[in-house]
């Protein structure tokens, strides 16, 4: 099976084209542990947040690639890993902890998605960073490429988006069927 992670700052349309593309290829996707963690937590997050943050999103991850491959999925399309977990955890706390950057290490996708911030800032109760999207993007970009994972910059509106997205899964798939 192989695993498509989109990445990248706040209100770039991650889990919208998440969606869109698990529906387009009719496979599973994994939703973005922390979103329901800092609902749930009501306050803002905080260092100690990051270990559960990570755990709770590699637990969905791995429940989402067994279901994935009982239903024998070539495809689990990731609105978020554990990279982002690590960028987000050295941005806001200056590290990362040990076992989280090791965890993404190990646990690299086929295929990051990087998501440019050329969209529309959305502000919601857990975005609060717009102004440094610039700097967030360039946080994300070094670190996809330094995880040695293959990418694609992912920009323009939505169908466009869509489009180049599904152009670099399509081509990921067919690497992986030997065409």
């Amino acid at each position: 099976m192989k695993r498509v992670v989109l990445i990248g700052s706040e209100s770039t349309g991650k889990t919208t084209l998440a969606e869109r593309l698990a529906r387009h290829y009719g496979v599973s996707w994994v939703p973005e542990f922390v979103r329901d963690y800092a609902a749930a937590k009501g306050s803002s997050l905080e260092a100690s947040d990051v270990d559960a943050i990570a755990r709770g999103q590699a637990t969905w991850e791995d429940a989402y690639l067994a279901r994935a491959a009982a239903r024998n999925e070539s495809l689990l399309i990731g609105d978020t890993d554990l990279l982002s977990t690590a960028v987000y955890a050295e941005h806001y706390y200056e590290r990362a902890p040990a076992w989280v950057v090791e965890a993404a290490r190990s646990r690299r996708p086929d295929l990051y998605l990087l998501l440019d911030v050329d969209l529309p800032w959305i502000p919601d109760p857990q975005r609060d960073r717009g102004h440094v999207r610039p700097e967030m993007h360039a946080l994300f970009r070094a670190a996809v490429e330094g995880s040695g994972t293959p990418f694609v910059l992912i920009s323009g509106a939505s169908d466009a988006r869509f489009s180049s997205a599904r152009a670099a899964i399509d081509e990921l798939l067919r690497g992986a069927s030997g065409e």
